[in-house]
């Protein structure tokens, strides 16, 4: 019981260990080593499940029981063995002789110790249990274990001459591997001269546990690396990228959005009139008074100013809606939301402000309106003609109040 104790703590720290990998399929796995690794992991496991039992069918003597358990042990023990080697394999991704020669004997191997495990049904070649149920291993078993630690040692040394050629990151890894290859050469050779003991099963569960401590929780951190690093550049170029849409679609004289955006934006509430779900939005057209007398007369520098402020009256009178220069001494906005419902008053108060500049000479701009309204028929093209032709309307009102203004100023008192 007690040979079967220390391959029951072995079969149950190796699935703590190693559980994340042992539950994962092959459809979430993408690299081959990996793949390949998880079997060799169920292998060691089937190898711990026989080897567990094997002490407590051995104790019981239960021949035919005991003897099937062997049979099974040796076959998962081969199959591990193998899958280590085709893991090294994969996992260097080398073409060389090193690596045709460890392929090679892996596939004798794996074929001898099968071939012989059949011939021992008919010829103790392998192992025998005498009449009083006690275990004695053969030649063939021995040749095996040679086998085994040519394969440990040879893919032990496959990895170190690989891991003195590099210099990143990965070199403590290969280190890794073909230290757990050197640590089974030595618990086969143990376990050559102390059969009974359970020395193999402590030989995988040492070697596992440094594999997964500084080759898959490295290879983890390496993943988490350059996942944070790759989400640092995408973050960094969603940045990069909505700073040159903005600038692309921002006018460069008074900061808000340019004709390019105007027309995406129309595009799209087209688009929504066309299928029908729009709602209810108002759009309003700017023009500025005065500005080419500016240029004039005082130059364009006085013109771009005359622009800009006249550009924050439009905002600051329409704060929740967006404002698009759309030609030089045109805007448009699109009131929606709040601004929609409040249009009346907005649209009064910032006509009160243009009439009183008027008469004090300051800024003027001609504005005009039109609504749309959900489920209408009218179009964008519409819809923006009516609102330019108020707009024209309005401007032809504040010219005549100017000329009658000053037309008054020149009668004699």
């Amino acid at each position: 019981m007690e040979y079967s104790s220390t391959a029951i703590l072995a079969l149950v720290v190796h699935i703590i260990i190693n559980y994340d990998v042992l539950k994962r399929s092959d459809k979430t796995e993408t690299q081959l080593s990996k793949k390949i690794y998880r079997y060799f992991l169920y292998g060691v496991m089937a190898y711990y499940i026989t080897d567990s039992l094997w002490g407590i069918l051995y104790d019981a003597k239960l021949a035919k029981a005991i003897y099937l358990d062997t049979v099974i042990y040796y076959v998962a023990m081969a199959v591990s063995v193998f899958l280590w080697t085709r893991y090294v394999i994969t996992y260097l991704e080398e073409k060389n002789f090193f690596k045709k020669l460890i392929s090679l004997i892996g596939w004798l191997y794996l074929f001898f110790d099968g071939v012989s495990l059949i011939i021992n049904f008919f010829i103790p070649i392998k192992f025998y249990f005498d009449e009083e149920g006690v275990y004695h291993a053969c030649i063939t078993r021995y040749i095996a274990l040679v086998i085994q630690i040519l394969l440990f040692l040879f893919a032990a040394v496959y990895v170190f001459i690989y891991a003195v050629r590099i210099k990143d990151r990965q070199n403590r890894r290969h280190i890794m591997i073909g230290a757990f290859g050197i640590a089974m050469v030595l618990f086969v050779i143990a376990q050559t001269f102390y059969p009974l003991l359970p020395l193999y099963s402590i030989g995988y569960l040492l070697g596992t546990c440094l594999l997964h401590t500084f080759v898959l929780e490295d290879e983890k951190d390496d993943y988490r690396r350059i996942l944070e690093e790759h989400i640092s550049r995408e973050e960094l170029q969603r940045l990069e990228l909505g700073s040159a849409r903005k600038l692309a679609y921002t006018d460069s004289l008074t900061g808000v959005k340019n004709k390019h955006a105007y027309m995406e934006d129309k595009k799209l509430i087209e688009d929504r009139i066309a299928s029908g779900q729009q709602k209810d939005f108002a759009i309003i057209v700017f023009d500025l008074n005065g500005l080419k007398i500016i240029n004039d007369t005082k130059g364009h520098d006085a013109g771009d100013t005359y622009i800009k402020d006249s550009c924050q009256i439009i905002c600051d009178n329409f704060k929740h809606s967006p404002v698009y220069r759309i030609g030089g001494d045109e805007f448009v906005a699109f009131l929606e939301g709040k601004d929609f419902l409040n249009r009346d008053e907005l649209l009064k108060v910032f006509e009160d402000t243009m009439d009183e500049n008027q008469r004090k000479g300051g800024i003027v701009i001609s504005s005009g309106i039109e609504v749309y309204h959900s489920g209408s028929t009218d179009t964008f093209s519409a819809l923006f003609d009516s609102a330019d032709k108020k707009m024209y309307e309005r401007k032809r009102k504040l010219k005549e109040t100017k000329k009658t203004v000053a037309d008054n100023a020149m009668q004699p008192v």
